[in-house]
């Protein structure tokens, strides 16, 4: 994988953690860069980010205070992506927040435009991207 591509990626998670950048830029950045998909796991703390080609990439994301919850919300989960999509929260609260709810970590399929949170027994909460306005 190119210098580039990996500077994206690195730009992408660590403009996430210091929440200078929105999820939109977010998928713009890695879609123009050509990753197909991402992982963020919440136990390691780190996302994945996957190309076409298999090739994959892990970037370090901010260490978390809490564990994850037991118990999967979904309408915890739900509400955490309608508060950080109103601009209400940033990056670190919405982590918290589904976190909380049961959440251990999330797939962002960029070509499926889709966000899936899962919890600890395979529940899902799947998120479809918002259409472009």
């Amino acid at each position: 994988m190119n210098r580039e591509i990996i500077a994206v990626m690195h730009e992408c998670a660590s403009r996430s953690d210091n929440e200078t950048i929105t999820f939109p830029e977010v998928v713009r950045k890695l879609a123009d860069a050509g990753v197909e998909w991402y992982h963020t796991d919440f136990y390691r703390a780190e996302h994945t980010y996957y190309m076409p080609s298999g090739e994959s990439h892990v970037e370090s994301m901010f260490a978390l205070t809490e564990p994850v919850a037991q118990e999967f919300s979904d309408s915890g989960v739900d509400a955490a992506v309608r508060s950080i999509q109103r601009g209400k929260i940033k990056y670190k609260e919405f982590v918290r927040r589904i976190v909380a709810a049961g959440c251990n970590g999330y797939f962002v399929l960029i070509t499926g435009r889709k966000a899936v949170y899962f919890g600890r027994k395979g529940e899902e909460h799947v998120e479809l991207f918002p259409t472009a306005k």
